[in-house]
């Protein structure tokens, strides 16, 4: 399974390595991914370069039994609304945590693991995903 990019343009998307987000320095409001435009102030708010905190909790989760093409393997797995401290909510892999801890509500941090590879002798692409802390 291949990203559809070349390697080392796929990874310069700070958002899958950084979770590189923006803020409106205008109404305070953080997104993830970046946006161009406030959706709340339009073209009176200014948008800045935001580093998305690393912790977070579960807002909802489901387990999966039968993964896409590429993650057969990873069954099963568990993914997971998460909104971070700041407020921003994004889907995520859930990984490292025990099934019984897996709830809504579950304090979990950031982490950096591998997501797929091309192949056996292709690029290895790493991300985000998020483990239960406590």
């Amino acid at each position: 399974m291949t990203t559809g990019f070349p390697p080392l343009l796929w990874r310069r998307f700070p958002e899958r390595y950084t979770l590189a987000g923006n803020k409106c320095e205008t109404c305070g409001t953080s997104y993830f991914p970046a946006r161009k435009v406030c959706p709340n102030c339009r073209r009176r708010g200014k948008l800045v370069d935001e580093s998305m905190p690393r912790k977070g909790k579960i807002v909802s989760w489901t387990q999966c039994f039968v993964g896409p093409t590429g993650f057969e393997h990873e069954t099963p797995y568990f993914v997971a609304i998460i909104e971070l401290e700041n407020k921003v909510r994004l889907l995520a892999q859930l990984v490292d945590s025990d099934e019984k801890k897996v709830k809504t509500g579950a304090c979990v941090e950031k982490v950096f693991r591998k997501i797929n590879d091309a192949d056996k002798s292709g690029p290895i692409a790493y991300g985000y995903k998020f483990k239960i802390v406590g």
